[in-house]
């Protein structure tokens, strides 16, 4: 599949038109349904796929942010046989009681993973956490850039944002 067929497939599975509040509380007429796009396996298999092609030559460990970032976590991590870490929203109250599952990231250099970003409110802390676990972290992946300050807001704390699309070039595909 090439990059602007999967860009058409996900706009084509993912694309719901109405009023939708974002995570980020922006208001929208479109909201792009990740679960569409990350409950199909060949599609999410090829989202990982292109995703792949934006990940450092050096790193330890993929993060996969709950909930959207985690099937895209797996999928890449399965791909290229690298250890995973799931990060919670916040620590559970129970059992491990941990915001991290998985490895320890103590020292690790982590690429966090993310489904789409509007704000990249929950990147930002996602990453601070790790960061507080003693993580390394300055990358994060998406599979769309919404375009509306999450590049900008993610760099003001020394965070780079690589995502497969952004909003305009899906957009573009499906003209």
């Amino acid at each position: 599949m090439t990059r602007k067929e999967l860009g058409k497939e996900i706009y084509k599975v993912s694309l719901l038109r109405g009023e939708f509040r974002l995570r980020s509380g922006i208001l929208s007429n479109e909201y792009f349904d990740k679960y569409q796009f990350e409950s199909d396996p060949k599609l999410l298999r090829e989202i990982a796929k292109g995703m792949i092609n934006f990940l450092p030559n050096d790193f330890d460990l993929i993060a996969g942010l709950e909930t959207g970032g985690i099937p895209l976590a797996t999928a890449i991590a399965l791909e290229i046989n690298k250890p995973i870490v799931f990060v919670r929203k916040k620590a559970k109250e129970y059992g491990t009681m941990k915001l991290a599952e998985g490895p320890n990231v103590q020292g690790m250099k982590v690429v966090v993973i993310e489904d789409v970003v509007t704000s990249g409110g929950q990147i930002i802390k996602s990453i601070e956490d790790l960061r507080n676990l003693g993580a390394i972290c300055n990358l994060a992946l998406c599979v769309i850039d919404r375009e509306q300050g999450g590049k900008e807001n993610l760099a003001k704390i020394g965070i780079e944002l690589r995502s497969l699309f952004t909003i305009s070039e899906i957009k573009s595909f499906n003209k």
